[in-house]
């Protein structure tokens, strides 16, 4: 085992399923003891049961200030300090312009997904001081780099994200402080967060407006993405963030999302004519 994962604590959002799980398994084999939270208590049970060793869990609104303090002291407690927080719970989902999209959506999908980080980065941040050994790991997306059309709302909580950790990079290198920031883009991930229920994503409870607004549009979007975009596994998605933690890095890009960063730095301003055509020719098509 890597020397650098000794003694080491985790916490994890979005443990039920998806990367969440993938990355609670990967550092359950290098020996890590994790504290993993999600709204899908059976989901988080089932990812504690295929674990090598046991693991503090607790069910969690990640948009709940009061419950995410609570689950940071909870670790805590639970094994003396915390060194990481992986901010991984969010909701996905879209196909509506931002002129017809609700008020409700855009605060459901910041709840999750901007106040979910906001609240693990600063409830946890403390601790991770007081470790002086500590690791702040936020996923934003690919759409955190190259904004589409039709998820106004997921592209704008996941710009929030990477402006968010950028920042808090940039603040705790002025302080010299021992935290190390990363933040993760994933591209095409095999994932839940494009499933029809995204309110199993560690998001809010009994949120059936949510289930509701999933529309057939939203359906048929996900199922061109599962065909053509989404080739990486959960599994090989952590397998990139937990090195990519390892190694001390600042920024992970996986799968397409190293493309689209090329290409939006080679032609910032030209690259929204390039998506909105990719856009029509595959959801437009008759």
């Amino acid at each position: 085992m890597n020397g650098h994962w000794n003694g080491k604590v985790a916490a994890i959002t979005g443990a039920a399923s998806g990367i969440g799980r993938a990355v609670a398994l990967e550092l359950d084999r290098r020996g890590v003891s994790l504290a993993l939270a999600d709204w899908d208590e059976q989901g988080l049970h089932d990812t504690r049961a295929l674990l090598q060793r046991d693991a503090f869990v607790t069910q969690v609104d990640v948009g709940d200030r009061q419950q995410m303090a609570a689950f940071a002291a909870g670790a805590a407690d639970a094994y003396g300090t915390v060194h990481q927080i992986y901010n991984i719970a969010g909701l996905g989902g879209g196909a509506t312009h931002i002129a017809d999209e609700s008020y409700d959506q855009f605060e459901r999908m910041f709840a999750v997904n901007v106040w979910g980080v906001i609240h693990g980065t600063k409830e946890f941040l403390p601790y991770l001081l007081a470790s002086g050994d500590g690791h702040v790991i936020n996923i934003s997306s690919l759409n955190g780099i190259m904004a589409q059309p039709g998820i106004g709302a997921y592209c704008t909580s996941k710009f929030a994200v990477r402006g968010f950790t950028e920042a808090l990079r940039a603040e705790l290198l002025l302080d010299r402080a021992p935290v190390r920031v990363t933040v993760v883009h994933p591209g095409g991930v095999r994932t839940a967060i494009r499933d029809a229920k995204p309110v199993h994503l560690g998001g809010r409870p009994g949120d059936v407006e949510a289930e509701a607004a999933f529309t057939e549009a939203e359906r048929r979007r996900n199922e061109i993405y599962k065909q053509k975009l989404f080739k990486m596994t959960a599994d090989e998605a952590a397998s990139q963030i937990v090195r990519g933690v390892e190694r001390k890095k600042g920024r992970v890009l996986l799968g397409q999302a190293r493309f689209v960063d090329r290409l939006v730095r080679a032609i910032p301003e030209h690259y929204p004519k390039i998506v909105a055509a990719w856009s029509r020719k595959t959801f437009q098509a008759t």
